[in-house]
């Protein structure tokens, strides 16, 4: 190969550190020898074995082409997402999708709302300028200007005690490995939807995101980070509706002592 913009070793080194691999084992899950894998990664296999092309596709879901063409350092998470579904027709040199986002006439930055009617349109236009300037957007002073904010309709009762129908703004999270265990998100996915869960990254180990739930009636679930669009975490949510309040844990017993008495006396009367 040239090594003229010849990315392989570079990402194939990214890709493992991404998942947070030692060259062992990414070696032992490749099946091939640690000597061999540290070859590709530092620039020594000049023409990499076919076989090993595919292998190394294969392993990270990611086509030859792009592993050997883009520097996929300078990718999102969303972008890689994307890459790892087979969407690569904005990974051509450095013209990379961005996040699409408004801002005012003195250029700070709004926040836009996805409405209960616009959810099903996002999942495909959430990459498109022009749809995202269609939305209705806002701005709430308090929140910091360096990040990006967007909100989202609710729906169902599986984040109870947060009311049903509830609005939640998220913060827009590019790196999806950094999310911490059971961290509060709006999850942005092809198969579901737009969903509200906890989420805990578990990209190192299967490359999946698990979905969980504050009500303990819902499973949770995994999701691969392939069928991923976009993440943001949980800032705060408006609703009309307060949420309940729950018993405290005495309050609760000393109601079922009282029931346990009451039933008692009922006994004692017979």
């Amino acid at each position: 190969m040239n090594s003229n913009n010849i990315f392989w070793a570079a990402n194939i080194k990214f890709l493992r550190n991404r998942l947070r691999l030692s060259q062992d084992e990414m070696s032992q899950r490749l099946a091939i020898s640690r000597s061999k894998l540290n070859a590709h990664e530092n620039g020594q296999t000049q023409n990499p074995p076919l076989e090993d092309l595919v292998n190394f596709s294969q392993f990270f879901r990611i086509s030859i082409d792009n592993l050997i063409k883009v520097d996929l350092a300078k990718l999102s998470d969303t972008q890689l997402s994307e890459l790892e579904a087979g969407n690569d027709s904005y990974a051509a040199g450095t013209k990379l999708r961005v996040l699409a986002t408004t801002v005012t006439p003195d250029n700070r930055e709004q926040i836009e709302f996805v409405s209960q009617k616009a959810r099903a349109g996002y999942l495909t236009g959430f990459g498109d300028p022009e749809y995202i300037a269609s939305l209705p957007t806002f701005s709430m002073p308090h929140l910091p200007q360096d990040r990006k904010f967007r909100m989202f309709p609710t729906t169902g009762d599986s984040m109870y005690p947060i009311p049903e129908h509830s609005l939640i703004i998220g913060n827009f999270v590019e790196d999806w490995m950094r999310i911490k265990e059971k961290t509060p998100c709006i999850v942005i996915t092809r198969e579901d939807g737009i969903v509200f869960k906890l989420v805990t990254s578990r990209i190192s180990q299967n490359r999946t995101l698990l979905l969980e739930s504050l009500n303990p009636a819902y499973p949770p679930y995994e999701v691969n980070v392939s069928d991923v669009l976009e993440v943001w975490q949980f800032v705060n949510y408006i609703s009309d509706t307060l949420p309940e309040a729950e018993m405290p844990l005495e309050i609760m017993a000393k109601t079922l002592q009282e029931i346990k008495d009451d039933l008692r006396k009922l006994a004692t009367k017979k």
